[in-house]
């Protein structure tokens, strides 16, 4: 474990390193762009999890129209997804803000154009009884990532918060198992985030958690796309009649979680054997919480909160995580935002109200649920 300790320089020569040959032919090579066509990438290794459930939903019932759409796992490295999309490997990325500020640092030219976590989406785990009094309680702490990369979305989240991240260290505990690694006794936290931990509770790994919700005002994960893009008008009006198939996703799962959980689940069966339906619906709904987040100040889905983004730039800046001053209206734009709600919210609802569940996902409830998320 000590062999894997990293720090701020390590982080940031990690990243200039780039994403490996054998990683980005896991995407195989890109298509000739065509205009109907939209291929998203996640951070993760995996898109087997509940956080895409508006994807799922839209494909669904058709609210992505005509356009092709491919929903692929990006290589763990957590910088990767915003390099294949620099690179011409993926049409739109899902980047933390220290990832995708991490890109721009290094002259990625991307811009933000939807912001899906309205709070801050990331969580820190303990063992059961060992969790400190306030956040500050990390400082000495260990806290176990699953990739060398998401030390960029620790350290601006807990300075931030008023934590001296000098007294904080971290081990790549690897991709999925960094929160076994805690469980086994290894290191004193984990990064984790809404959704994920109600499948590692799923999974028997029972934590005691500080919510990012509930004590961060920075920004969470993005879709980001090429600047060209956003600036060649026929490739924009795709991004936007896109995004407007995720935005009525998040609407529909918002009139009816259980019928959005059911949908992932049935198109990834293997989910089943970690997540029983009540456990499942519970991960849907801690995304959708975040999804739905700060609601007052945005009232739209996708909508990014230019004072949130400030905040992050800031901070990242101060840390020495990045260099240069971003301007937030020239990287984070809402330009698509009204388009992307432009769905038809009256099919939106009927299909949710109208969707037939289970008898398995009739038996969850989501009341209880709220109350205890």
């Amino acid at each position: 474990m000590t062999q894997m300790m990293i720090g701020r320089r390590r982080l940031l020569s990690l990243t200039a390193a780039g994403v490996s040959v054998a990683a980005l032919g896991g995407l195989g090579s890109r298509k000739a762009y065509a205009a109907d066509t939209v291929r998203w990438v996640s951070p993760r290794g995996t898109v087997e999890v509940l956080d895409d459930y508006p994807y799922w939903v839209g494909k669904k019932f058709g609210y992505f129209g005509d356009i092709e759409t491919t929903l692929e796992p990006g290589p763990s490295d957590a910088t990767a997804c915003v390099k294949l999309v620099d690179q011409n490997q993926a049409d739109m990325g899902y980047p933390s803000p220290g990832v995708f500020s991490l890109g721009l640092a290094q002259g990625i030219p991307l811009v933000s154009v939807f912001q899906m976590g309205g709070a801050d989406v990331f969580d820190f785990a303990f063992r059961k009884g060992e969790k400190p009094a306030d956040i500050k309680g990390l400082e000495g702490k260990t806290i176990v990532l699953g990739s060398a990369g998401w030390q960029s979305i620790c350290d601006p989240m807990l300075k931030a918060a008023g934590v001296d991240i000098t007294k904080v260290k971290y081990v790549d505990g690897g991709w999925p198992a960094w929160g076994t690694v805690l469980s086994q006794g290894n290191g004193d936290a984990a990064l984790s985030w809404e959704g994920w931990r109600a499948q590692w509770k799923g999974q028997g790994l029972d934590f005691d958690y500080f919510l990012g919700r509930d004590f961060s005002k920075l920004p969470a994960n993005s879709f980001v796309i090429r600047k060209a893009d956003f600036e060649d008008a026929a490739k924009k009006d795709v991004y936007a009649r896109y995004l407007k198939g995720w935005a009525a996703g998040l609407e529909f799962g918002r009139i009816n979680p259980r019928a959005a959980t059911q949908i992932v689940m049935e198109q990834f069966p293997g989910l089943s054997s970690q997540m029983n339906p009540a456990v499942a619906t519970e991960s849907m709904m801690q995304l959708a919480n975040v999804f739905g987040g700060r609601w007052e100040e945005r009232k739209k889905w996708g909508y990014h909160i230019p004072e949130s983004w400030q905040l992050f730039f800031d901070t990242a800046k101060g840390i020495g995580q990045i260099s240069g001053d971003f301007k937030v209206d020239e990287v984070v734009k809402n330009d698509l935002v009204d388009a992307a709600n432009g769905f038809d919210a009256a099919k939106v609802k009927a299909d949710a109200d109208g969707f037939a569940l289970s008898d398995d996902y009739k038996k969850v409830n989501v009341e209880e649920i709220s109350k205890a998320i």
